[in-house]
């Protein structure tokens, strides 16, 4: 069994229109949102063997905060160049390719890969992940490179709203 999390980074900053976009830094709403999302999936027993992240500064801030609040170790958070601006179809590849020692994952990404591929993968409907949003899907298969001719369940569609709307 490999369960995938797919999550969109946190709310990001747009109030400095000199940086590159792969240099935005999260906004307050997304340094609050980030730790809430992994206190939610620390409370629904998510412990991953993995983190993988695109290596733009949101992202990679979401993944740490993430982190943080799993017991993950921040320095074991892997960046994946790839990532960033990545096609659905380029994702699936870096899926296929993770360490099949790591039966649980979660992949930080952008929006509107992520949904896409949430969608493709889980046979979903989701119209948009929100920031900060996480879907969960279980594959009944051995390997990552597999994931790609199965479909997946999905476990939980969570994110920030959900929660302050509790």
């Amino acid at each position: 069994m490999k369960s995938l999390l797919l999550c969109r980074h946190a709310k990001s900053s747009w109030s400095d229109n000199t940086l590159a976009d792969i240099d935005r830094p999260l906004n307050k709403r997304g340094k609050r949102d980030a730790p809430l999302m992994g206190a939610r999936l620390a409370m629904l027993g998510v412990k991953p063997d993995a983190i993988v992240s695109s290596p733009a500064r949101r992202a990679y801030k979401t993944a740490r905060h993430l982190a943080g609040t799993l017991g993950f170790s921040r320095k074991m958070i892997l960046v994946i160049n790839e990532i960033y601006e990545a096609s659905p179809d380029v994702l699936l590849a870096i899926i296929g390719a993770f360490d099949n020692r790591a039966d649980q994952v979660v992949m930080i990404g952008h929006n509107s890969e992520i949904t896409v591929l949430a969608n493709r993968l889980g046979g979903l409907g989701i119209d948009n992940i929100p920031t900060c949003g996480v879907v969960a899907l279980d594959f009944a298969v051995r390997s990552w490179r597999d994931v790609t001719k199965s479909r997946g369940v999905q476990v939980f569609f969570e994110y920030p709203r959900k929660i302050h709307d509790e």
